[in-house]
This record gives C-alpha cells, sequence and structure tokens, in this order.
C-alpha cells in the first residue's frame, strides 16, 4: 500500500532512543502505518510531564536499536510529541503512541511516568493517544506480545477515534501471548510507594542525596488496572485530562468566601 494512503503515527518513548521497547513499537506499526519517531536522547523515566521553554531544543537525526529512522532530541517524551505536532513530522498526524515502557505505568505512575505524559501531550495536541507499557524489570525483555497488541488497538482506534482529550493508558503483562487471560477496561488503582533517602557524601564530604527503595507495589481491588495486571490481563484505562474535582465543587461554593 503506498505510504501516502496509510495513516501517519506519531511515537516517543522515555527509556531513550535506543531502547528495545521503541524499536520494538515502530518496526510493528510500520505494517499499518506511516511511523514517524521522535525519540529523546537518553532515559527520560518518571520525568512527568515536562515541558521546555528556557533553553533551545535539538532534534539530529538517528536511529533505533533495530535501524529504523529517528529524530532524536534533546528533550522530554513530551517534548518530542510537542515538537512532531508542530511540524516536526510531516504532515498531519492522525496518532500519538508511546512506549513500549520497560515496567508497568499503574495507578498514580501515570503523574511521573513520562510515557504516559508524551500521550498526554497527544491528547492536550487533539490527537488520539495511547500509552504501552510492558510489566517488566527484565532489560532483555520480549515485547513482541505487547507490540502486537499495540498494532491491534492502534487499528481500532483510528477506526472508532476517541473522545477529546481522552488517553488510553495499556499495560501488558510479561507472559507469552497463550498466556495473557485477555483484555480488561480498568481504572486506576492504588500503588503502595517505599521510597527512602539515601543520603551519601562526595569526596569532598559535601552531601548529595538519591531518592531510592523497593519498587512500588500495589493493593488488589477489582476492577483496577493493579489488579488486572497481576491476574494476567492486559489492562486498558481511559484517562481524561480534566482533574476537576468534581465532588467538592459544590460544598466549596457553598463556603463563605
Amino acid at each position: 500500500m503506498p505510504t501516502d494512503t496509510l495513516p501517519h503515527i506519531l511515537i516517543t518513548n522515555d527509556d531513550g532512543v535506543h531502547a528495545p521497547g521503541l524499536a520494538a513499537l515502530a518496526e510493528a506499526l510500520t505494517a499499518i502505518a506511516r511511523v514517524t519517531v521522535i525519540a529523546p536522547d537518553h532515559n527520560w523515566s518518571a520525568a512527568g510531564h515536562a515541558k521546555t521553554m528556557h533553553k533551545p531544543l535539538r532534534a539530529d537525526p538517528g536511529q533505533l536499536a533495530n535501524g529504523l529512522p529517528a529524530l532524536v532530541t534533546s528533550g522530554a517524551p513530551s517534548d518530542a510529541i510537542a515538537l512532531g505536532l508542530l511540524g516536526l513530522a510531516e504532515g498531519p498526524v492522525d496518532m500519538v503512541m508511546a512506549g513500549i515502557n520497560r515496567g508497568e505505568n499503574l495507578s498514580r505512575d501515570v503523574t511521573y511516568s513520562g510515557t504516559v505524559t508524551a500521550a498526554m501531550e497527544g491528547a492536550i495536541g487533539g490527537v488520539p493517544a495511547i500509552a504501552v507499557s510492558l510489566g517488566t524489570r527484565n532489560r532483555r525483555a520480549d515485547y513482541s506480545v505487547a507490540a502486537a497488541f499495540a498494532v491491534t488497538l492502534a487499528q481500532r482506534v483510528l477506526a472508532t477515534g476517541l473522545p477529546s482529550h481522552i488517553l488510553l493508558n495499556v499495560n501488558v503483562p510479561e507472559l507469552p501471548a497463550e498466556a495473557i487471560l485477555g483484555v480488561r477496561i480498568t481504572r486506576l488503582g492504588s500503588r503502595v510507594y517505599r521510597d527512602v533517602l539515601v543520603r551519601r557524601a562526595d569526596p569532598f564530604g559535601r552531601p548529595y542525596y538519591w531518592i531510592g527503595g523497593e519498587p512500588p507495589t500495589g493493593i488488589r481491588e477489582d476492577g483496577t488496572d493493579v489488579t488486572a495486571l497481576a491476574q494476567g490481563y492486559i489492562s486498558i484505562t481511559p484517562l481524561q485530562l480534566d482533574l476537576t474535582a468534581y465532588l467538592l465543587l459544590e460544598s466549596l461554593a457553598e463556603e463563605d468566601w
């Protein structure tokens, strides 16, 4: 099929341009779309929704781990999507995809994750957007199952669209395709973070700090992304950019300000 008749998908990640998950996603999507990759030059995990406004950004030609072409940016994942939507991705963009992240993005992770917030940048730009993560810490993980599902989901969303300012957060268990139990549509669950402050001293005796601790766990509740992934299901959580706490609007309005 001629590339000018294919949908145009802009992709990025937060693990950096050489990450295997990004290469797997880009390669899989080339079967259904014209793909533009704009990815950060280093790891931006837990970068959140960063936006670079007070220094210049670079975007130089490069390539992914599998040799596919990419633009390599000095900016954050959300910068990469902004750059693409503002003109570095040639022609209109039909969809934004971010991933495939090494490690799940569940619950409150979505506020930290460079992967999810890159997809948020796509939704802000008025484009259907999907974030995809693989529930693994294995540096040699197999991303093929997650990539294949990303293609299936992309085709559905391209055909049906998404409501304005809505994105999909997808978490895939690290299992063979035949071991995955199915797909569940979920809400955000509850994470348990065990962060600790690690104090150290440099060779001159000056203190410096790491935020460390054990990996987060989750609370098992029916209907949540945490539970679905733990049980062996692919989790799809629709997220909205409207963070208004509607439950408090009326009571706050009644206060004597």
